[in-house]
């Protein structure tokens, strides 16, 4: 027999409402991951890559190529110059970045803030490696952070704070005062900073994404975590990064290497190569507040309040003038009734706390947005 190192964690929401959906033959806005195709000329140079025999394992550090593109591409929109030598490292999607900057700095008994509701990753790996979660609750409707509960929960066990921007499951942005107000705490209490931006390319109404990369203070204490499979419509294929300087990138890689040594060759072939052209990535904010916008001007007259999303391609939905039913009791019946499957964002929030809104992903066809309207639309008080 073992002493589960995680005996609280049980199969997660993702997971059991796609299961659900299936089940139900219901229509599945629930996982973020889009309903349509990546780019045919990305999937081409996969394919070449693997013709030209780039099938055996990639440096640890990631393909060379690839890792300047990164640089180049984080120096253009935001300034600092990241070694692609000793500062940038390849890794198989977000999550794993996410894990493996963790393993390598939190010890038994350090304090992690995150902010809740946060993506489910965080919590687990702080408390596999012995840490402790100091959760703050975001609230809604706009889910802003509140920087003097931030300050005072900072404590001398305080290790790290996790952030998100644009924030999933919410759609809000941190703005560049909240960000000068995390470089001042990270710096007066020498704070890890963790900043978790795999929607950074998809940013509404002329907003701007503020990366830990554009504050000087931050970036010498920050890894920043990046995601191919959310920018480029395929997430199957678990590709992400990791930039962090030179000093917290050497103690990255040294557990990097334990826990996949290297990533998928062809894909970092073809990335190095599709990255030089910027418009794959500057476009993408148009891409997606073309669909936000259409679902929302579809959803006009529902019986639900919403707030646009303003980054990410998840929208909350309020269903508090609909039903007083939890929200895992009234996706549950969404899903089982009314065949259309979200996600409840209870399970992300501090102890469960329950706002009475669920989460839908909009990286859907037309058809399937116009589809899931229809049924949202009809759904009334009860």
């Amino acid at each position: 027999m073992i002493n589960s190192k995680l005996p609280n964690i049980e199969t997660s929401i993702f997971a059991k409402m796609s299961k659900m959906a299936a089940e139900h033959n219901a229509l599945n806005l629930s996982q973020g991951f889009p309903n349509f195709p990546s780019d045919p000329v990305l999937n081409a140079l996969v394919d070449q890559a693997m013709r030209d025999g780039f099938n055996q394992y990639a440096p640890m550090q990631g393909d060379f190529e690839l890792r300047m593109e990164i640089s180049k591409k984080i120096e253009n929109l935001h300034n600092p110059f990241y070694n692609p030598e000793t500062e940038i490292t390849i890794t198989a999607g977000a999550t794993q970045a996410i894990f493996t900057v963790i393993a390598a700095t939190i010890s038994k008994n350090d304090e992690v803030i995150i902010f809740t509701p946060a993506y489910d990753c965080y919590a687990p790996t702080v408390e596999l490696f012995g840490g402790k979660v100091v959760p703050i609750q975001l609230k809604p409707p706009f889910y802003t952070v509140d920087w003097q509960e931030v300050a005072d929960k900072i404590s001398s066990k305080t290790k790290m704070i996790i952030i998100n921007s644009p924030h999933n499951p919410s759609g809000m942005l941190f703005s560049k005062d909240d960000m000068l107000q995390l470089q001042n705490l990270a710096e007066k209490n020498d704070l890890l900073v963790l900043s978790d931006e795999v929607y950074e390319h998809i940013i509404f109404d002329e907003n701007v994404h503020q990366s830990a990369s554009k504050f000087p203070q931050l970036v010498a204490r920050s890894f920043v975590t990046g995601s191919f499979g959310k920018t480029f419509h395929n997430t199957g294929w678990k590709m992400g990064y990791c930039a962090a300087p030179e000093k917290l990138m050497k103690e990255f890689q040294k557990v990097h290497q334990f826990v996949v040594f290297c990533v998928n060759h062809p894909f970092q072939k073809a990335f190095a190569t599709y990255l030089k052209d910027a418009s794959h990535y500057l476009k993408l904010s148009d891409f997606y507040q073309q669909k936000r916008d259409f679902f929302l001007h579809l959803m006009e007259g529902s019986n639900f309040k919403i707030i646009p999303s303003r980054g990410t391609y998840f929208q909350m939905l309020d269903f508090s003038e609909i039903s007083k039913e939890s929200d895992i009791a009234f996706a549950e019946r969404l899903t089982k009734k009314f065949k259309i499957a979200t996600i409840p964002t209870s399970v992300f929030n501090e102890s469960g706390k329950d706002f009475k809104q669920i989460r839908i992903c909009f990286a859907k066809t037309d058809q399937t947005l116009a589809e899931a309207a229809t049924i949202l639309k009809k759904i009334n008080s009860q």
